[in-house]
């Protein structure tokens, strides 16, 4: 840890136990201009998104399209920007990284491979995310700890050493049972798609419904371990 990074910590361990509202509010305030929500246009990051524009708080919001969604997630981007009256900021990959990454490897090289599939998803997903955190200094995630065994050392702040910048996860400790209470009880916009069976929904080829009682993410790359079930958006100590 640098000496930065442990400042930077050390100034906002605070936020511990602030509620999400708070959180939001606070950071919204200290970072005026530069703070971004990335929406992947889930539950949770539904919950944010609501909790955002309920109490108006000043958080710009932008979404990546891998280019290889469900038509029920597009749908739901344009039912949100209604509900709400904004427009989501989409950032896509670069068609000639697509190109040449399926000329190489083939239009479905994610199920060859854990190193294809990270390939995809860095080409797809990192690099625009790169574009759409560029000249923020802080960035708001829909992350808890409930979704994946990588996440479950996650805390409300962080420190992204890689990008340089503090990482705000204000649901980290939610429940599942939270989140859809929040959601039925404000009404909020989200996916039929969890209705039938996938409580986790990224890109159509990488995810599948999944059995009542099984773990969440169990559709989303369903071929890899656990320990493997990140696409990089998301690194801890160096990691992804």
């Amino acid at each position: 840890m640098t000496p930065e990074t442990g400042k930077v910590i050390k100034e906002t361990a605070f936020l511990k136990g602030y509620s999400a509202v708070e959180v939001l509010k606070w950071v919204a305030a200290k970072y005026e201009g530069k703070i971004t929500l990335s929406s992947a246009l889930g539950p949770e990051c539904q919950v944010l998104l609501d909790i955002i524009q309920q109490n108006s708080i000043n958080i710009l919001v932008f979404t990546l399209d891998t280019g290889r969604f469900f038509y029920e997630t597009y749908n739901l981007i344009s039912k949100t920007e209604e509900y709400y009256g904004l427009k989501f900021k989409v950032y896509f990959p670069d068609a000639a990284d697509i190109e040449k990454m399926v000329s190489k490897s083939g239009i479905n090289l994610f199920y060859k491979s854990i190193s294809m599939r990270k390939e995809c998803c860095y080409n797809r997903k990192l690099l625009p995310l790169e574009r759409a955190l560029e000249g923020m200094e802080c960035w708001v995630t829909g992350l808890r700890k409930e979704q994946s065994e990588t996440r479950d050392d996650m805390e409300i702040i962080e420190w992204d050493s890689e990008r340089n910048m503090i990482k705000i996860n204000p649901l980290i400790n939610w429940s599942e049972t939270q989140i859809w209470d929040y959601i039925k009880q404000n009404n909020v916009p989200y996916n039929p798609l969890h209705d039938q069976g996938y409580p986790s929904i990224g890109c159509a080829c990488c995810t599948r419904q999944v059995q009542a009682g099984d773990h969440q993410r169990s559709g989303r790359w369903w071929w890899e371990k656990p320990e493997h079930k990140e696409c990089g958006l998301h690194i801890k100590n160096g990691t992804r």
